[in-house]
């Protein structure tokens, strides 16, 4: 059971005195956050790409290669690449340069984003919106399996032969597929053979169940070796020393993010209530002390069939010394815990 955390560089105002942190400021701290990470033996760090003022993280390969020397064992990895509006050639080398930085722990996690920022940003059509994902998707893989590549589709130049350089340190670089849910992100993430990360961020995780057992059916329909894959999840968070405290820490912040995304989607508004309904056992929202948080993760092991868990955090912007406390927490408490249980479960179930 992998277990890692994931972070969009927010750079929301402060609530209390209504200023916003500097993108650079907040930069150097998740820095300071992946360093962290590693120390305390987490397994995986992730930057999500963003191209609007309250997110910090348009490029998330450089982000991650500024702490790929800092850290010896975490691996760095997008949260998500928006692959539909990013050329795949230079995804590759980004992240194939941040694999020799680091030395063979970067990944790719592609997606086509719940943002659109990027489509104007750099001249896209919405209109075609699944067509550059599948495109550029195809033409990532063509270049992860050869050195040199002819291409030829419909919204980028063609390539004659041409060699893609650097060449990534472990071999071929990991590609994941992000899914917010949708049924064929699935399954072409199955078809494929790729990794599968779920955004379980509302309702009831348990419901994403079917999904990971479509992938599954989608894989082993494809001759894939679903033992190989991992499925994950990436859902919104925080620890603190007693549940109360992180409930009372997380919540304004993420009110306010939600509440903003809200009036920009039509969203209802976000309530104490909704937060504390998502707070229980069955809910989406991974708050709490180290015991609390640790019993959600291995429900969502047992129940859904998680194989790596990325806890998002902070949603908004929080202060940087809580933000660190929550990542020394999830890896020097909650980790132990959930790899110790799901072991165990896991012994039983073989009838070892």
């Amino acid at each position: 059971m992998e277990i890692g955390v994931s972070t969009f560089v927010e750079t929301t105002p402060d609530l209390k005195t209504g200023k916003a942190i500097s993108h650079a400021e907040r930069i150097r701290e998740v820095v300071e956050e992946i360093v962290l990470a590693d120390s305390v033996g987490l397994d995986v760090f992730g930057v999500g790409e963003h191209h609007r003022e309250d997110f910090a993280s348009s490029s998330p390969a450089v982000i991650l290669s500024a702490a790929a020397s800092q850290t010896r064992n975490i691996r760095l990895t997008s949260a998500v690449t928006v692959l539909s509006s990013a050329d795949p050639v230079r995804v590759f080398q980004d992240f194939a340069t941040l694999d020799a930085i680091s030395n063979g722990r970067a990944e790719i996690m592609a997606g086509r984003g719940s943002f659109i920022e990027s489509f104007p940003l750099f001249g896209f059509d919405l209109k075609d919106y699944d067509e550059l994902f599948e495109e550029n998707l195809a033409l990532l893989l063509k270049i992860r399996e050869s050195e040199k590549v002819s291409w030829k589709g419909g919204h980028r130049p063609a390539i004659h032969n041409r060699g893609v350089y650097p060449r990534p340190v472990q071999g071929p670089l990991p590609v994941w597929i992000g899914s917010g849910g949708n049924s064929e992100s699935v399954i072409r993430a199955g078809i494929l053979g790729l990794p599968l990360v779920l955004a379980i961020i509302g309702g009831m995780p348990v419901q994403f169940e079917p999904l990971v057992q479509l992938y599954k059916k989608a894989v082993a329909h494809a001759g894939h070796d679903i033992s190989k894959l991992t499925v994950a999840s990436h859902s919104h968070g925080f620890i603190a020393d007693t549940t109360e405290e992180a409930a009372d820490k997380f919540f304004p912040s993420t009110q306010y993010v939600m509440n903003k995304l809200g009036k920009e989607r039509g969203w209802s508004p976000y309530t104490r209530g909704s937060f504390d309904t998502a707070l229980t056992l069955e809910g989406a929202l991974y708050v709490g002390d180290p015991k609390t948080v640790a019993e959600k993760i291995i429900y969502l092991r047992k129940n859904v069939g998680i194989t790596r868990f990325m806890l998002h955090v902070p949603v908004g912007s929080m202060p940087h010394d809580d933000v660190m406390r929550a990542i020394e927490l999830l890896g020097k408490e909650v980790a132990p815990l959930v790899r110790s249980e799901v072991a165990k479960w896991e012994k039983q179930e073989s009838g070892e």
